[in-house]
Parts: C-alpha cells; structure tokens; sequence
C-alpha cells in the first residue's frame, strides 16, 4: 500500500474530554502478546509461566504487553460454558509454521483465572497491560467448539461494538474488584477495527467513515463505565486523507503500520492477498513462484484442511495462505526478499516516514498521544528470518526513531519480539538496545 496525503484532522477534543490521556507518564516499550498469553500456554510453551514471560520481557526492556483479554468470552454473557473451554490447535499440522496459529493445545482454559493471573504476574514485574480483543478476528479458531465464534457471529453487525465495549466495562470492573485496574495502560474496544468483523465493511463507505456511528457508541459507553482508563481503539492500516472521518471520543491515537512493499511484492508474485489486498487472479495455484519455494514433503493444497471448516472461517484468514507459510522453505522466502528488496528500499521509508508523520499530526490535532502498536514489514512465515535480521532490523529502527522524533507515547519494535517468535531468544541484546532508546527518550514539551 502507497502512502496518501495527509488531510486535516477533526479538531481537538474539550481539554475536560482528554484529561484522562494526559495523566499518562512514561512511555511503552511494548511487547505484543496478542492472544499467545492463553492459546501457548500448555506444558513447555512461550507462556506456560507468566512470571517467567514477564521477567524475560523486563529482561529486554520492555515495560508493556498487548493482549486480546477475552472480553466477550468471559464477560458478555453470550457464550454457551464460556468456563469450560479446551484450547486446541487448528488441526494437526495446519498452521504449525504460521506465526500465531502454531497452538497445540490440549489443556483446559480457565479465562477468568487466567486474566487474574496475567494481571498478578505484570504487577509483581511492574509492567501495564493494553487491554484489547481479537474476538471478531482470530482467537475463537482456537477453542474445542465453534461456541464462542458462534455467539460472536449472532450478535447483529451495527450492535457487535456496543456488545464489546459492554462486555470490557465488565472486564474493568472484575479488575478493580481485585484491586489490579492500576496494571491497566489503556483499553482497545477491539483489535483493528478496520480490519475486522467487528463493524462489518458495507462495500460503499471509506475506509473510516463506516466505523464512526458504532465506535462513538462503544468509546462513549466505556468512558462512561470507566472515567479513569483511557479507551480508544486500534487502526491496522493507516488512511492518512481519511483520519477525519475517525470518532472524535478516543483517547489514544493507536495505529499499525505494516508496510510490505517488497513482501507485499513476493505476496502478489505467489498469488497471495494482505490487509485490503485482494489475491491476484493466477491461472493456477499455487503459482509457479510459489511451487519453487515450497519444501519437498508439501502436500497437495487441495489436500490441506483444518480439522473443521469453522476454525478457517473464525481465523479470517485464507486457506491459501496457511498453506504458503506452512510449507515454504523459509531461506527460499527470504532470498527472494532480499534479491528484490533494493527496488522497494526508498519507498517503504518514505511510506513509513508519511504514515508517522500523518498519525502524530493527527493525535496533535486531536489533543491526544500516539502509540505503534504493531508493525513494521508484514506477515512473515514463522520460522523466515527477512524482519528480524539486518534489513528488518533496519526498517524497525528507522520507524521506532521516527515514532519517538513525532513524539509517540508508545512504540512496539516489530510484532515479532515476543515470546511466542523466534527472535524472542535470537535478539535479546538488539531489543534490549532499541527499547532503552524508547524508554530514555525524552517526552516533547507538548506532551508534559
């Protein structure tokens, strides 16, 4: 996707409306930990010991995670035995080299404990937690039924944020109950909400637009619920001529910025679609890039299935692509990122440049801070190397400086630096360098 140019923002919101988003203090260093937290966390896996996970991530400088905290799940009241959940894979080896969805599984999911859990450990390691949901995305595919998914699909498209929202006022209110809200940075009504079911896409209405009737509702609902959190909700892919058409009620200007270019080069040459990117039309698949890269003992793509055709349709993702990470040769992926890489070199940073620069006017305008919450390249198969050596390390550097110049109150490095990505363990030293960068930078006056 190519940058567009910026337009202005809706003016600022009252001083008395954004008081809340300016008691914020330090800034996040944050470490994404999406839905991982409960779907690897069997016996041996990245989150089988929170403590643990906790301390690694202080360990790297780190002082914030990112969760999907279940909210419709254990607070809606719409999900049939919501405490008697089975976390599962999606299907023997299906998704086992595809970053988020290598899930074993196998144990019994107790997600109020879990959250209580979650909460305990970030106090005892002095970390916050960003709260948010990935409901009306991925994380249902990984229950033993289609129960969860189920409910979330019945609730009507216009009411599904208003539902969210309610269910995470309810979250809150168990937290403070326990005296562990204080752990809480700020609350997501929902991950990418322009990206998601959450507000289903009517075909007709910008990128934004579509969203603003729901989410005003939703933010407003929870900033009524919860005065004392922040609330906003996440964006994950940045428009920077249609940022006035956002709801004027968040808090928090949180974005994503994954820029592909030369991935989302070799994802058109293998036939593959990204973010609003449609698949090309191939004469045949997988294409013959494709077939050159895959490993030897892949299987026949027609022959490669979930276990249930529902886990597909709770994940959003294509078939297709499942069968591309699970079965490329991850050096064959990566040479073919670097041999074509230079050709793409000055336009993914001047789209990065374009999309920091249009996001930090933009919280600026709106009297609010700005947070990257994931990036930077894009979905990269689980065990390829492209974003976390040289090059990647490269573009997350120059976005992380660039975040920080803007005057970003939160910055994540790549989505890949967590414990549930290889790069966990290989670059414990380069995330240690880059997030003492963000948390030593000084804060801009406009923001004291």
């Amino acid at each position: 996707m190519t940058a567009h140019p910026a337009q202005p923002a809706q003016p600022a919101q009252p001083a008395q409306q954004q008081a809340t988003a300016h008691k914020l203090t330090d800034r996040l260093a944050i470490t994404l930990w999406d839905f991982s937290w409960y779907t690897q966390a069997g016996p041996g896996e990245p989150f089988a010991d929170l403590d643990r996970a906790f301390a690694e991530a202080v360990d790297r400088g780190f002082n914030t995670v990112r969760v999907c905290a279940m909210p419709f799940l254990l607070f809606s009241g719409r999900v049939e035995d919501a405490d008697s959940l089975q976390v599962r894979g999606l299907g023997d080896e299906f998704g086992q080299r595809t970053r988020w969805y290598d899930v074993r599984g196998g144990y019994p999911l107790d997600g109020r404990r879990r959250l209580v859990e979650l909460f305990e450990a970030a106090a005892r390691h002095d970390c916050k937690v960003i709260v948010s949901s990935w409901e009306y995305q991925q994380s249902p595919s990984f229950a033993d039924t289609d129960a969860w998914h189920r409910a979330l699909a019945e609730v009507p498209g216009p009411d599904r944020a208003e539902a969210v929202a309610e269910a995470l006022a309810g979250l809150l209110d168990f937290l403070a109950e326990r005296g562990l809200a204080g752990q809480v940075a700020y609350v997501e009504v929902h991950n990418e909400v322009d990206n998601c079911s959450l507000v289903p896409d009517d075909g007709a209405t910008g990128h934004y637009a579509r969203l603003r009737r729901p989410l005003e509702r939703a933010v407003t609902l929870l900033r009524e619920r919860h005065p004392a959190v922040p609330v906003t909700y996440s964006l994950g892919e940045p428009w920077p001529d249609e940022l006035g058409d956002l709801p004027g009620q968040a808090q928090i200007a949180h974005f994503h910025f994954y820029v592909y270019g030369v991935l989302g080069a070799l994802y058109e040459a293998v036939g593959l679609g990204h973010g609003t990117e449609a698949a090309p039309e191939t004469a045949a698949w997988p294409t013959p890039e494709l077939a050159a890269m895959l490993r030897p003992d892949a299987p026949a793509f027609a022959d490669y299935q979930p276990d249930e055709p529902w886990r597909l349709a709770a994940t959003g993702i294509a078939r297709e692509l499942f069968y591309a990470h699970d079965w490329v040769d991850p050096d064959r992926w990566d040479l073919w990122l670097y041999e074509n890489y230079p050709a793409h070199r000055r336009s993914m940073r001047e789209t990065l440049a374009a999309w920091v620069d249009s996001v930090a006017g933009f919280a600026r305008l709106r009297g609010v801070p700005a947070v990257l919450g994931e990036g930077v390249v894009g979905y990269t198969p689980l065990l390829t190397r492209f974003e976390e050596d040289a090059v990647g390390k490269d573009i997350a550097e120059f976005v992380v400086d660039r975040c920080l110049a803007a005057g970003f109150w939160g910055v994540v490095p790549t989505s890949n630096a967590a414990p549930h990505h290889p790069m966990w363990h290989t670059d414990r030293d380069w995330m240690r360098r880059v997030n003492a960068r963000v948390t030593a930078h000084p804060r801009v006056a406009s923001e004291r």
